[in-house]
């Protein structure tokens, strides 16, 4: 199919980013510019020839903008098929000119719905018209006309314009085609979603229902991987397109990530974003093997190692701080397969530079200030968790409730030591992040040994002073759940922990505390639980 040459298109962009100079480079190729409002305004200022709407369409802009390119003689250009007859016949028996490329982005609804308390009628007249109804119609006579909804398209567009003297090809229009339907579906979806939460009484915005009634999706494709968590499996990365998180993060070096270094990357980001502290979160299969806290991250690195180094031999680190150049020396000597921070400076990149296979990963925080939230999807609008299963999905909220000293309550007749108390409020934050049933020993800002994801909770507290490689005697422990019998904190006393922290709620806490009171161990209830399946 031969490309043909565009002559006329019309300009009508809310995001103005690179648009002077893209319109320049269709008027050098003598392409005939149209446009709306501050859009033509903006090229005339800058030097650009441009004819308004209204002398294309012959009617003036109306109703405060309203309907201006709602017009037999705009989509009548635009949706004639060229190599239809009877289209062309008509088209010329009413004087209407092609129209060969659109150039339109949308009203920033996302973006006006994301403000605090926004009004209901600013709501209202951010919802485009005109700038969907042009980019569908594009869209679908793509064979004939190409549709540009996105500033990062225009060098390329432009480029390829020049190479083929002013036409673009098939691919491309199709490719271009493809990437405005998912803008306008996004668009639209993005509206419905807000509207949802205004009552037809009142006719303004309300707080968000916990869950809306019907959920919506719009991730864009950031990256095939080669497998899923096993080989059989395909698998690919998908973003919200906020720009943080782990879903766009920056790979500085390394292989290619695969999925189960994403999964284990997420699990070490979430635990070392629990501290204000420098902190170092060690990671193997979703599980902390090691987690510290430091005056300065390579001591909290080392630290980290310290609690299991066997099973930190090719595990993902977290950290909460940019990583230096003395914490890159320590980490340098240990196999590892990612290491995720918010920064890593030049000194560190160096030391890594060596290791050639090992992935170094920026994260930016999504609780960053002056984060602004995509409004495309409902799940970009919540720190939601989604589990799929048969038929649907399971959505809830994040566990992200904080302890406050409100929630601590004392339930053994002797109280935890000022150093005890430091030490469980860090395992209780550390236990969080572990596979229930979970029970983690630590000292104060460092791990000691970790049960993880066993059947009974007493197993769990077996194995994790098992796994202990430094003295137990004087740690504390943490459990994610309620003891439903004592044996679980006799065998924690007789590891040698000396207090326990625990949301309590078992029909048998009395006999737990009972059992903590007869070994000596000084006990607190939190009333939250923090089950992780």
């Amino acid at each position: 199919m031969s490309a043909s040459k565009i002559q006329r298109a019309i300009l009508s962009v809310t995001d103005k980013t690179g648009l002077v100079d893209f319109a320049r480079k269709l008027t050098a190729l003598g392409i005939e510019l149209i446009s709306t409002g501050g859009t033509a305004k903006l090229l005339r200022e800058s030097g650009v020839t441009v004819k308004d709407i209204s002398e294309l369409t012959g009617f003036p802009e109306m109703l405060d903008g309203r309907v201006k390119t709602l017009h037999p003689k705009v989509h009548g250009g635009i949706l004639h098929r060229r190599e239809d007859p009877r289209h062309v016949a008509a088209v010329a028996e009413h004087g209407i000119a092609p129209i060969d490329m659109v150039v339109v982005n949308l009203y920033a609804f996302e973006k006006t719905a994301a403000k605090p308390g926004v009004a209901f009628e600013e709501l209202i007249e951010n919802i485009d018209i005109g700038g969907p109804s042009m980019i569908r119609s594009a869209a679908k006579n793509f064979h004939d006309v190409a549709i540009v909804t996105s500033p990062t398209d225009y060098d390329v567009i432009a480029d390829e314009l020049q190479e083929k003297g002013g036409a673009l090809s098939h691919a491309t229009k199709w490719r271009l085609a493809q990437k405005a339907f998912a803008t306008t579906a996004a668009y639209d979806s993005a509206i419905a979603s807000t509207l949802e939460r205004i009552s037809a009484d009142k006719l303004e915005q309300q707080p968000a229902a916990a869950f809306p009634p019907t959920l919506r999706f719009h991730f864009q494709k950031t990256l095939d991987l080669r497998y899923g968590e096993n080989p059989h499996q395909k698998a690919a990365m998908y973003s919200d397109g906020s720009g943080v998180g782990v879903a766009n993060a920056r790979q500085l070096q390394g292989k290619e990530l695969s999925y189960n270094n994403i999964v284990d990357l997420q699990a070490a980001w979430d635990l070392a974003q629990e501290f204000d502290d420098p902190v170092c979160a060690i990671i193997k299969h979703t599980n902390p093997c090691g987690t510290a806290t430091g005056k300065t991250l390579a001591e909290a690195y080392k630290r980290a190692l310290e609690c299991d180094p066997v099973s930190a031999f090719g595990g993902v680190i977290g950290v909460n701080r940019p990583i230096d150049a003395e914490a890159a020396e320590e980490m340098h000597k240990l196999f590892l397969e990612v290491i995720a921070a918010p920064a890593f400076d030049e000194s560190a990149k160096a030391k890594f530079a060596s290791k050639k296979n090992l992935r170094l990963v920026e994260v930016i925080d999504p609780r960053s200030p002056g984060r602004i939230r995509p409004a495309a999807t409902e799940t970009a609008s919540r720190n939601w968790i989604l589990k799929n299963i048969s038929g649907g999905l399971l959505v809830q909220d994040a566990d992200d409730r904080p302890l406050q000293d409100a929630d601590l309550k004392v339930v053994t007749r002797r109280p935890p030591t000022p150093e005890e108390t430091r030490a469980l409020l860090f395992a209780w934050k550390v236990c969080k992040h572990v596979k229930s049933n979970a029970i983690v020993y630590a000292r104060d800002g460092q791990t000691v040994g970790v049960g993880a994801g066993q059947m009974s909770r007493v197993d769990s507290a077996k194995i994790g002073a098992m796994k202990a490689q430094l003295p137990l005697q004087g740690t504390v422990a943490a459990s994610d759940a309620f003891f439903p019998f004592p044996d679980g904190v006799e065998e924690i006393a007789k590891a040698g922990a000396t207090a326990i922290i625990q949301p309590g709620g078992s029909q048998r806490d009395p006999e737990v505390i009972a059992a903590a009171d007869r070994l000596g161990l000084a006990m607190l209830f939190t009333g939250v639980r923090h089950f992780r399946h």
